[in-house]
């Protein structure tokens, strides 16, 4: 049963992408995921920060960035400040430093929504995936290849759905600290 298999892949490629969404979604927790991939107007190209120098995380809510070019301070200051992320940015010495600040009680129940909404965008695409292949499996002529057949669907719909929860989860546990 191919379609079982392939199944599969489609759900952890989905599981993929939910942990990318989830991991664009900023904590208290400095990323440099929430930085990296921001355009920077460098000597007349588009440049994302991560390929202007490098990212380092310094605890509690600071993010540092070492140009691999001094005279690019400036311009990675000016594109994070673009960017509109709500984030303090200040050129030190020779590194931009970019300061998140403190969650609000308000901002992480806001955080914690999409985190279940995109959670909810996730099984409805694996629902309409297990749907196709429900359809596919009852088509079967051979009543014991059905049931074995919706047995390991359900199998796998149970492991990927126990999945999402827990990465949704520990998300939510991040978001509330």
């Amino acid at each position: 049963m191919e379609y079982l298999e392939k199944l599969e892949s489609t759900f952890n490629w989905l599981i993929g992408e939910l942990r990318d969404e989830l991991s664009n979604i900023r904590t208290n927790r400095p990323t440099p995921r929430l930085i990296e991939d921001i355009p920077v107007d460098y000597m007349e190209q588009a440049l994302s920060v991560k390929q202007l120098g490098s990212i380092a995380v310094e605890m509690p809510r600071n993010l540092v960035i070492s140009p691999w070019d001094k005279n690019s301070l400036q311009a990675i200051a000016k594109g994070i400040e673009a960017a509109k992320l709500g984030v303090t940015v200040a050129v030190q010495g020779n590194v931009v430093r970019t300061t998140l600040p403190e969650l609000t009680d308000e901002r992480r129940e806001e955080l914690s929504k999409i985190v279940r909404k995109i959670a909810e965008e996730i099984r409805i695409r694996m629902r309409i995936s297990r749907d196709e292949v429900n359809k596919k499996v009852n088509s079967e002529s051979d009543e014991d290849i059905k049931f074995k057949g919706k047995e390991k669907l359900q199998k796998l719909v149970d492991k990927f759905n126990k999945e999402v929860d827990e990465l949704v989860e520990v998300k939510l546990k991040e978001i509330a600290q």
